[in-house]
């Protein structure tokens, strides 16, 4: 090599590695879309329960987060009492913008003691179901929501599982998930979480990974982990995914190597000034995560 050549050679690798350190996050997000169909998006649980819907759209369009579900009793006000005119606007709205909605996340349960209370909680979720049809969501997230000690957990996990096939058959005429939220205080326990949807055995019936601290617990998460990754609905949902006291980078891990094609749903608990600007945080911080998986 000539020493104007050796130079040129320099040169140019200098630039390109000048260029790469300089274009660091978008080089991470390229190598996040390029390795996983993983997709991030937002629950509107805490950051967006105060926003309309345009706000919603807008803000989740602005921090390149395209995916979001509608916490329901929140200000967007997306509910079963909306007439046709209105769910049409509502699936206009979206249908016009780059985020999709991936769902309605419900506070339906079906642990109930009284009877009536099931079957009511029941035709709710059945509501639930057809807004999120006429909308144009995917599915509805339901809560199994817990154990009592008048009855047989047994009992209990029965009356679960048949109300979440029940569901099942009824939001797969209509072509939505449902999405059991592994929540409550001894049902977010995955062996209790498996032992519920092996009754709720009808293949529309899946699980919503909640990011818990009880999936830490017994064997630890992998093995909690594997007891339920082939009932996995098409969301997940995680804190800020910068916190430390979560195996977020080993979800993200699994999530890949299953080859999972769902959302990773942002459900964050703290309460930043400008959650618009932790939005994108926490976009950048996915995409770095993902692109390590």
């Amino acid at each position: 090599m000539s020493i104007i050549d050796r130079k040129t050679f320099l040169k140019d690798i200098s630039l390109l590695a000048g260029a790469s350190i300089l274009a660091g996050p978008a080089f991470a997000a390229d190598l996040a879309r390029d390795k996983s169909a993983i997709k991030l998006g937002f629950v509107t649980y805490l950051w967006g329960k105060d926003w309309d819907l345009p706000t919603l759209i807008k803000n989740c369009a602005d921090t390149n987060i395209t995916g979001v579900e509608l916490r329901v009793e929140h200000a967007h006000n997306v509910m079963p009492e909306l007439n046709t005119a209105q769910r049409l606007e509502v699936k206009k709205r979206f249908a016009d913008s780059p985020v999709q909605l991936v769902g309605l996340g419900t506070n339906q349960q079906f642990d109930y003691l009284d009877q009536g209370q099931l079957k009511a909680s029941i035709e709710r979720a059945k509501a639930f179901i057809r807004l999120s049809a006429e909308v144009g969501g995917s599915g509805v997230k339901v809560k199994p929501n817990g154990l009592h000690k008048e009855v047989p957990v047994e009992k209990t996990v029965t009356q679960i599982g048949e109300a979440l096939n029940e569901l099942a058959r009824y939001g797969a005429e209509l072509g939505q998930q449902i999405r059991l939220e592994v929540h409550g205080e001894e049902t977010q326990e995955l062996p209790m979480t498996k032992r519920i949807m092996d009754v709720a055995n009808h293949p529309n019936a899946t699980i919503c990974w909640n990011c818990n601290p009880q999936d830490l617990n017994g064997k630890g998460f992998q093995a909690n982990f594997d007891l339920v990754k082939n009932r996995f609905g098409a969301t997940c949902h995680v804190r800020e995914l910068d916190r430390t006291d979560y195996p977020y980078q080993d979800l993200l891990n699994n999530l890949v190597k299953m080859n999972y094609r769902g959302w990773v749903l942002l459900e964050c608990h703290t309460n930043p000034a400008d959650k618009v600007a932790s939005m994108n945080g926490q976009r950048a911080v996915f995409d770095r995560m993902l692109a390590k998986a």
